[in-house]
């Protein structure tokens, strides 16, 4: 049994390594990364706030990306507006139950959203129908959406502002992907927003 689960680590260790190291020699990605920060700061810069919205997994990362901008990620400093959909079960449960689960997202949106904002939309295949929906209501609304997901990008590519698609079709690699993103763009919307002299 050793040997056939050191085997499995190998083999899984071996594709994250090769995940890292595909998005970062990827020219495209780093400069849509880059394009991502930029929008982010100005919607926090005016007073707006970054919404996150996903399903699953995604979910998980929308809240944990969120209470990196509340709370703080590397050190102390002012909080910042970061907003996840996925937390609020009363709500959730209202607007799926009243409207149908395909517009969990669009009906906070509806109601919390504000032009100027930005919304982080997750989703590894790109098709989910609450996040297509979310989308299309943040789109119309004036707020500019950057999408995660994965190498085809599904439905939600030609939807979003920015769409950063992971080098993978395997869930929990392009779910990889987009925990490392998302680390990195609250990392650099901190050291950014309120530097500290970095190296």
């Amino acid at each position: 049994m050793a040997d056939r689960l050191n085997a499995y680590l190998d083999t899984e260790f071996d594709k994250s390594r090769k995940l890292v190291e595909a998005m970062a020699a990827d020219a495209t990605l780093r400069q849509q990364v880059l394009d991502v920060l930029a929008r982010s700061i100005a919607a926090l810069q005016r007073g707006n706030k970054i919404l996150f919205a996903g399903n699953g997994g995604s979910a998980a990362d929308a809240q944990h990306w969120a209470a990196e901008l509340v709370s703080r990620f590397n050190y102390d400093r002012p909080g910042l507006a970061g907003i996840a959909l996925t937390t609020d079960t009363s709500a959730l449960t209202a607007i799926g139950n009243d409207y149908g689960y395909e517009r969990v997202f669009a009906r906070q949106i509806e109601a919390l959203g504000r032009k100027g904002d930005l919304l982080f939309a997750l989703s590894t295949s790109g098709n989910s129908r609450n996040i297509l929906l979310a989308i299309d209501t943040a789109r119309a609304a004036g707020i500019e959406v950057v999408g995660f997901t994965g190498r085809k990008g599904g439905a939600m590519a030609e939807r979003c502002t920015v769409c950063l698609r992971m080098p993978s079709d395997e869930t929990p690699k392009i779910q990889e992907g987009h925990e490392l993103l998302g680390h990195l763009v609250c990392g650099m919307i901190e050291r950014e927003m309120f530097p500290r002299g970095h190296d």
